[in-house]
């Protein structure tokens, strides 16, 4: 298997940023549709939201200018940037890593812009994960067995992982039967 390589940043702003490749949002708006649509994988509150998009703005990945209103406050309309465009599909193709967070939070929201952005690739996204943790597993798997039985603590905590990495990958079963992905021949 090639080494992927993985973002490691836990952080909502490639979401935000994915949000804007459809188009142009107001900052508020943008917070609504993130709400709407990940709000159980991520917990992003608004003031969150508006700090992040200053961030992205600092950064060059968004642009934002005001729209006046009649009769109301003006708002700021934020668009993606070409640099903010590169920097999420760039992420969109990184690896996740096999940590319990990582997979909840990342590679949750790298399936959900991947379906709608480049559903061609939800396949592949889905196979790359799979099998990092099928070989976390067996990582955890060989840790375990060449433990001594008296490391007492380090045998639960490695137990622990890796129970929860079974369920990650049982739970993965499910993704692949929503997504009617083909299952692997070995």
């Amino acid at each position: 298997m090639s080494e992927i390589k993985h973002a490691g940043n836990l952080s909502p702003e490639f979401a935000l940023l994915g949000f804007l490749i459809s188009g142009q949002s107001h900052g508020y708006d943008l917070h609504q549709k993130f709400v709407s649509e990940l709000g159980h994988v991520w917990h992003l509150s608004q003031s969150q939201a508006y700090a992040i998009l200053k961030r992205l703005e600092n950064r060059g990945d968004i642009s934002a200018h005001i729209v006046e209103q009649e009769k109301l406050p003006a708002r700021q309309m934020l668009r993606i940037t070409a640099q903010g465009r590169k920097r999420f599909f760039e992420w969109l193709e990184l690896g996740i890593g096999t940590n319990a967070r990582s997979i909840r939070l990342e590679f949750l929201t790298r399936l959900y812009f991947t379906q709608l952005h480049r559903p061609e690739n939800i396949s592949q996204i889905y196979k790359t994960q799979f099998a990092e943790t099928e070989a976390r597993i067996e990582q955890l798997e060989t840790l375990l067995q060449n433990l001594p039985p008296e490391q007492i603590y380090n045998r639960l905590s490695l137990d622990l992982r890796l129970q929860q990495m079974r369920l990650i990958q049982n739970w993965m079963a499910e993704i692949r039967t929503q997504f009617h992905i083909p299952k692997e021949k070995r």
